[in-house]
């Protein structure tokens, strides 16, 4: 525990900035301008019990004296929903007016109406297993995100624990107060639960978004003989390597939303919350939070790569070319290039280029692809599910050695991109097209509520879900290939384990 507060302390890592953007708050009047877009925004939405009310039986770095085991954790967690009932479920009214509120009783949108509630932590056993896997969720996101390749897993016969991060799962309000420190030692918790069973076993770690993030730094940490086991592989969904420069902001705008008329300056957005599984408003500390750990884990990486190669368990990394919430730009050069040679792998989701002549386009990022594709010195192998051609909706994967100067197999994958689907999304990736919540396929019980494929069109300020919400894709297409290659990358990593080759070398 002490550690962690003397790492982080009250402001934060302290890295050096090598993006030449190291200007304060008062001379950066993009920023300036931000904020204030962000206070007239916010300023329009009013406040609910679940933005404001602070839970406090949620989990935090300085209950890790107490909350040691995984039943601990859990123990905790049922207090806390307990708490959720009383501070917010019971203030808030039923009827057809609240039929998409999720804090509504037996709304569409109420998480506790299914069985199980995914926003808890979950654990699925296994006698005999052949391996552990840790899944870590996202900022404002839920155990829900990653079920389905949970369940894959299990299925394989690995023994999978999906841990509910602190703040989340409960209430937007959960955001405020949740820092860099808490989730942290929620995941050197489920390791060494994990751990503590598994033995010799290996043990993997699956991040999502800033769950992404959390395995790194536990890796890190790993590696430099801190904490243990060190995993057996990373598998990284959409990390958060390296957020916009404007998130510098998110601290200076939760420390004044103390001064009186400024209490929803604590909200980067307030908006109203219709998911069962994700928080729709974000919270000025959440971006604190994400900014914190992103500094921390490149400061570390740019550190220990000065002196060569970066060791770290073989890596894969999935990610959507288009990104609206961090960069590729970032994985590929404060991630990957700076890793050891040959060992590590990035599956790039390219946009539709049937659809890329269209001069409503604001950014090709057609340039970066074909860098990547042509760039020989790269130490990570690539794969690129790309149209086969400018001309056809089919997609094929192709796949690109460490120091190649080109792409040298090309798979078929008999997929296409689906009608009207211009790209994938930050949000998408780890989503099968048949999700029940995020799918392209509206499931047949109409009392939950379905928030996939929503092509509602009307006059503006008619539907309460907002247009660019809806416009967002939430769910992959191409989704098999995330499965398939999730499976293989573990399969291989622990081949490589055990006699020794390169991990390229086993794909």
């Amino acid at each position: 525990m002490t550690k962690l507060k003397r790492r982080f302390g009250k402001r934060g890592p302290r890295v050096r900035n090598t993006t030449g953007a190291n200007h304060t708050f008062y001379r950066a009047t993009p920023a300036v301008a931000l904020l204030l877009l962000m206070l007239a925004g916010c300023a329009s939405t009013p406040l609910e019990p679940w933005h404001s009310k602070k839970l406090v039986e949620e989990f935090t770095v300085d209950k890790a004296e107490t909350v040691v085991t995984l039943a601990d954790y859990q123990a905790l967690e049922e207090r806390l929903f307990e708490e959720l009932e009383t501070k917010v479920y019971n203030l808030v009214d039923t009827g057809p007016q609240y039929a998409l509120v999720r804090y509504s009783r037996g709304s569409a949108a109420d998480p506790r109406v299914d069985n199980p509630n995914w926003n808890r932590s979950f654990e699925m056993t296994q006698s005999d297993p052949l391996g552990a896997v840790l899944l870590l969720h996202g900022m404002s996101d839920s155990p829900y995100s990653l079920r389905t390749i949970a369940r894959t897993l299990h299925d394989q016969g690995y023994h999978v624990l999906a841990l509910r991060m602190p703040g989340h799962g409960t209430a937007p309000s959960g955001l405020r107060f949740v820092n860099a420190e808490d989730m942290i030692a929620a995941v050197r918790l489920g390791m060494r639960h994990l751990s503590g069973f598994a033995g010799d076993l290996p043990i993997h770690i699956i991040g999502y978004s800033t769950g992404g993030t959390l395995a790194l730094d536990y890796t890190l940490d790993a590696t430099a003989g801190i904490v243990s086991p060190v995993p057996t592989s990373l598998i990284l969904i959409s990390p958060a390597i390296r957020i916009h420069g404007a998130a510098r902001l998110a601290r200076f705008q939760d420390r004044i939303s103390v001064v009186p008329g400024l209490g929803r300056m604590s909200w980067l957005s307030v908006e109203p919350e219709f998911d069962p599984y994700k928080y729709n408003s974000f919270a000025t500390n959440a971006g604190h939070v994400v900014h914190t750990l992103t500094r921390s884990i490149d400061g570390r990486l740019e550190e220990r790569a000065a002196d060569g190669p970066v060791d770290m368990p073989p890596i894969i990394v999935f990610k959507s070319t288009v990104d609206s919430t961090v960069t590729t730009e970032a994985v590929v050069d404060n991630l990957l290039s700076r890793l050891d040679r040959n060992r590590h792998r990035l599956v790039l989701f390219d946009i539709n280029r049937t659809t890329a002549k269209s001069t409503l386009l604001i950014d090709d990022p057609g340039p970066l692809t074909y860098r990547l594709m042509s760039d020989d010195q790269l130490p990570f192998a690539v794969t690129f599910v790309v149209n086969e051609s400018p001309e056809s909706t089919r997609v094929v994967a192709r796949h690109k050695q460490p120091f190649a100067a080109a792409a040298t197999e090309t798979e078929e994958l008999d997929m296409a991109w689906p009608f009207g689907v211009m790209s994938l999304s930050h949000v998408a990736l780890p989503f099968p097209p048949d999700d029940p919540l995020y799918g392209g396929v509206r499931p047949e019980r109409e009392t939950r509520v379905y928030l996939g494929e929503l092509a509602m069109k009307g006059e503006r300020g008619l539907v309460r879900l907002p247009g660019d919400w809806q416009l967002r894709m939430r769910y992959n297409p191409f989704y098999p290939v995330v499965e398939k290659g999730i499976v293989e990358w573990i399969a291989n990593s622990e081949g490589r384990r055990s006699s020794g080759m390169p991990v390229e070398a086993a794909n």
